[in-house]
């Protein structure tokens, strides 16, 4: 371990100056735009003018450089600071921080997102930034095997978050040296006084009860803080440094006083602000470069051998899911993710044969999404699977993901009520309508093995976020192998004129079967496998409609709301002509029962697409 070092008098002043400078541009950008969080800026400046001179190694001209260390903002309401510092730092010019921030079309952003190349992921929705550096952190210690250190600012604020624990939990479980938490410890959130206020100690048996190692240390001392980040640095394990420090410092008319988050200075009280700060700098900081390093040697990528199955025989998606995806764990930046329901996801057959690229998150479904975008941040591709109901615990950070432009693959096991006796709470019935609503997402609901194995070899290539849902039971194979199936697509399983049964998933099956009941009775149904729900193939639904005069029956085991039907609803409304859709979903609260009872009850089985049918005659 390297001697700590202590600072001159000149090397402290210069800080200082810095320190100065990073709040003077804090009040000027924020009040020139008329909107920002000055004051949660002002705080945290001397903790970032000593990380940014002497600690974070980083090179500003290559944000792409493999060795850069990382720094997230998770509080990310401070942008006026993480701004001023790449000022400082000479990655944009003091003209762009005063006349674009918080300016329609600019990078600069109310809150950072990768628009700019020194921004990893988007931050702003609290308690995210830290369990993302905790993905980038598993990347760089296990995979990489690079000594970059990841740097995290985050609020107190945010410490009433769990996913900020979740995140401490996992880095003390896989022992992260590599990651450092900076809590900015100001004592004042949006309303009023934090939970914990400065009760610094509190905090620090919080932090070591997670298995990480607290630094307690004054955030406006910049000698000691340069002490405290070298330690830090130097740590065998994951570090979180408690920095107490003054909400609005060195603003003696906002300093420490509650009513001021989130408001800029007035033009008058900013002006004054900057005079007693010194007034304007341009100093350019220098900071210490990356170390050079070779990340571990990998394997040579090799195209995947898809699983194989045989037409008729009975396969659950869900193990279509894994042995898919342990084929492409032949490419070496595949990695994957549970949430301690491997065995049933099917994602532990990737465990078994890789299982120095699978990472366990235990029942911590936000940690497992966000470890996931932090692993994509150095360039694998993640696949993170848990039950369909349990990612709606962390919807915020598949939303965040997606503005993050993280490419991610979800997989959802266990949805609707074919799962079963387990009943409502196991149950994925709103999965689809919110991975809908996901901007820029990708939704896929495979009918059977074949097509589940084709469409997630896609998904390692696949921009964005991207979500497949699978079935729990064992239902036939309806294709044949090297079948393709195109995002955006659809397959056409039986042609028929007289009224088209639309599905997806385990309802396709429910309408095939329909579709043979039909037929005994002179009824000529057609049935369409909607295997993309978003993007969906408005081609093929537009050609049921000229074909069936616009009869329409849609069949999905989920909640109306958003999910299949609302996707060919939306896809149809600009047409001129009638269109008779019915559709049929789960509209009532399920209870425990058989997959066949269960559909039934909620009207979506046999008998209940043959009678849509027939009433649309």
């Amino acid at each position: 371990m390297e001697a700590e070092r202590t600072l001159r008098a000149e090397e402290i002043s210069q800080l200082g100056e810095l320190a100065a400078q990073l709040r003077v541009d804090s009040i000027r950008c924020s009040t020139q735009a008329g909107s920002g969080h000055p004051t949660s800026s002002l705080s945290a400046a001397d903790l970032m003018a000593v990380l940014i001179s002497r600690h974070l190694r980083y090179d500003w001209v290559n944000a792409r450089n493999r060795n850069n260390d990382h720094l997230i903002f998770s509080k990310g309401h401070a942008s006026p600071l993480l701004y001023a510092v790449l000022k400082a730092v000479g990655a944009i010019s003091d003209q762009e921080l005063m006349d674009t921030y918080r300016q329609l079309g600019s990078r600069l952003q109310g809150h950072p997102t990768p628009a700019l190349p020194w921004v990893d992921v988007a931050t702003g929705s609290l308690g995210q930034g830290l369990p993302v550096g905790v993905g980038i952190a598993l990347a760089g210690q296990y995979l990489d095997q690079l000594p970059f250190h990841v740097w995290v600012l985050c609020g107190d604020s945010e410490t009433a978050e769990g996913s900020i624990w979740e995140a401490l939990d996992k880095a003390g479980h896989y022992g992260l040296r590599n990651l450092t938490a900076i809590v900015d410890v100001n004592r004042f959130g949006q309303r009023g006084p934090t939970e914990l206020e400065w009760d610094l100690d509190t905090y620090r048996r919080r932090v070591e009860a997670f298995g990480c190692h607290p630094l307690v240390v004054d955030g406006h001392d910049l000698a000691a803080i340069d002490a405290t980040f070298s330690r830090a640095r130097q740590a065998t394990g994951p570090t979180v440094v408690l920095a107490r420090t003054v909400k609005g410092k060195g603003v003696a008319e906002v300093e420490n006083k509650p009513g001021w988050h989130g408001k800029p200075l007035k033009p008058d009280m900013a002006e004054r602000a900057v005079q007693a700060l010194g007034g304007v700098r341009q100093i350019r900081v220098a900071g210490p470069k990356p170390e050079p390093a070779k990340p571990a040697a990998k394997p040579e990528a090799k195209p995947p051998e898809l699983p194989r199955y045989d037409k008729g025989a009975k396969v659950a998606t869900r193990n279509a899911y894994g042995e898919a995806l342990r084929a492409l764990g032949s490419r070496p930046d595949v990695v994957a993710l549970d949430g301690e329901v491997s065995d049933s996801t099917r994602s532990d057959k990737f465990g078994e044969a890789y299982p120095d690229r699978f990472f366990e998150m235990f029942i911590s479904e936000q940690q497992l999404v966000a470890a996931a975008v932090g692993l994509q941040v150095r360039g694998y591709r993640p696949f993170a699977a848990t039950f369909a109901a349990f990612l709606s615990r962390a919807y915020d950070f598949i939303r965040m993901a997606a503005i993050s432009r993280a490419d991610i693959a979800l997989s959802g096991s266990h949805a609707g009520v074919e799962i079963g006796a387990d009943g409502p709470s196991q149950m994925g019935l709103e999965d689809l309508a919110a991975l809908r609503a996901v901007q820029g997402s990708t939704v896929l609901y495979p009918s059977d093995a074949v097509s589940c194995a084709a469409l997630v070899a896609q998904l390692a290539d696949r921009k964005g976020v991207s979500y497949l849902r699978t079935t729990r039971g064992k239902y036939p194979v309806l294709y044949d192998n090297g079948d393709e199936f195109p995002i955006g697509g659809s397959k056409l399983l039986r042609p028929g004129d007289d009224v088209a049964l639309i599905g997806a998933g385990v309802t396709v099956h429910n309408c095939l079967a329909a579709a043979d009941e039909l037929a005994r009775e002179g009824i000529d149904a057609r049935v369409i496998d909607l295997y993309s729900v978003k993007p969906l193939d408005r081609q093929r639904l537009l050609d049921a409609v000229r074909d069936t005069g616009g009869r329409l029956v849609v069949v999905e085991d989920h909640y109306p709301e958003g999910g299949l039907g609302s996707a060919v609803l939306e896809s149809l409304a600009d047409l001129a002509g009638p269109v008779r859709v019915t559709h049929l979903a789960v509209r009532g609260l399920p209870t425990s029962g058989t997959s066949t009872q269960l559909m039934d009850q909620a009207g979506i089985g046999v008998s209940a697409i043959v009678s849509a049918a027939r009433a649309l005659g």
